[in-house]
């Protein structure tokens, strides 16, 4: 096996390929990218939808956020598997009937919105945390 594929198999940046499964198209992220000004670094955050998701989960593997600023479509490709990027924070899921959302970028916001059909995010409630108890006899 040559280097990229051992890199492919293990882990990458000390997370495997299961931790980025929530980043899938239709999905609505904030990426919080890292930005190095002078001597200081800052975070900036691109909120936006996935609109493409390629290279499967390997070390090449990108996600492509597209979003609205000023009415202007921005889209940015972020490498999943990139120390640049601090944290992909999934806001809102949906439900999408294709793989490339390409078409998104001729409609309006109203018209998304009707394309894409909201998921609940599924997170645990902060009381349903569970302590072990140990039985005395």
């Amino acid at each position: 096996m040559n280097p990229v594929q051992q890199t492919d198999h293990a882990t990458i940046n000390g997370k495997t390929a299961d931790a980025f499964m929530s980043l899938k198209p239709g999905a609505t992220v904030r990426v919080h990218q890292k930005i190095k000004e002078g001597e200081k670094f800052r975070i900036q955050i691109f909120e936006g939808m996935i609109i493409a998701r390629k290279h499967g989960s390997g070390p090449n593997a990108t996600i492509t956020v597209r979003k609205i600023s000023n009415g202007v479509g921005v889209e940015r490709i972020f490498p999943i598997h990139t120390p640049v990027v601090a944290q992909f924070e999934v806001t809102k899921n949906s439900k999408v009937r294709r793989a490339k959302l390409y078409y998104l970028r001729t409609k309006t916001a109203r018209e998304t919105r009707k394309k894409t059909k909201t998921i609940a995010i599924k997170t645990a409630p902060k009381s349903s945390t569970v302590t072990p108890e140990v039985a005395t006899e």
